[in-house]
């Protein structure tokens, strides 16, 4: 009496076996799509615009316009442009994470985005992809602005305020393109774009970009005071205004990235989820 084979398992089975070991991997997959869209720069010279000349056109117009507001008793600094400066690396870094929204709703509209689809890469890839994309663009600003900057007489922060800026500009880069993405995973067109701004702008303008808190009253200083935000830009801003950094100034900016980039990476996810369930 012949026994009756049974059916292959989800781990015994060869098909699935093969189908999975011919997925290429993660790595040089996000690797070449943030290349790719790196070299999309120089092709797109309009793609340059928000990310380097508005953080400049930002920090010289603020630091004229609120150049009196260093007169106040108490302000951290007599100095405008050390108060600006990181300010305006942060928006640039923003707006690199909106470039990123932007390129991802142009594939979608073209088709391209549906042969990445098509290809035998993991799905995970092609969210880390963009997000790579935007820690990479995220520390642009800062080789334009921080340069400038300090041309105009701002104090430089030392090596380790550099760095606290650099991973500050980092954080919000990666917010912002999580952001954009989930947006754009929804409803599939640039349109969206509009508001991702209104997202970066409130995010930016309800905080200490403009003033410290000990300025703000009313609904504004409650706004500022709760806003994960204000952390990242005392991080950021701390070589600029102390000459040093410090560990006090530094763990709250990690905490409030990290609690921003994990809320705003499961938006992204459910969203890609509903593009490619």
């Amino acid at each position: 009496m012949s026994a009756t084979p049974s059916a292959p398992t989800p781990a015994t089975d060869p098909s699935r076996n093969s189908q999975r070991q011919g997925l290429a991997p993660v790595g040089p997959v996000v690797k070449l799509l943030v290349r790719r869209s790196v070299v999309s720069i120089a092709r797109v010279p309009g793609a340059v615009g928000p990310i380097l000349i508005m953080p400049i056109f930002f920090m010289v117009a603020f630091s004229g316009s609120y150049s009196a507001i260093t007169r106040i008793p108490g302000f951290p600094t007599d100095n405008i442009l050390d108060w600006f400066v990181p300010y305006a690396c942060l928006q640039g870094a923003a707006f690199s994470g909106m470039g990123v929204g932007f390129s991802t709703a142009r594939d979608l509209e073209s088709g391209f985005y549906d042969r990445l689809r098509l290809a035998p890469v993991n799905r995970m890839a092609l969210v880390l992809g963009p997000v790579g994309t935007s820690m990479s663009r995220a520390t642009f600003p800062m080789f334009t602005v921080l340069p400038l900057g300090l041309l105009l007489q701002a104090s430089f922060p030392g090596w380790g305020g550099v760095l606290m800026l650099a991973i500050a500009c980092q954080l919000l880069g990666v917010a912002t393109g999580l952001w954009a993405l989930g947006l754009v995973y929804r409803f599939q067109s640039q349109r969206m774009m509009g508001l991702v701004q209104i997202g970066i702008f409130t995010a930016l303008f309800l905080s200490i970009g403009q003033v410290p808190l000990a300025v703000m009253d009313g609904w504004l200083h409650s706004a500022a005071r709760v806003n994960p935000t204000t952390n990242i830009l005392r991080m950021a801003r701390q070589g600029f205004l102390n000459g040093e950094v410090t560990w006090a100034l530094s763990w709250p900016g990690l905490v409030a990235g990290a609690a921003i980039i994990g809320g705003l990476s499961v938006w992204t996810y459910s969203g890609f989820r509903k593009l490619d369930p």
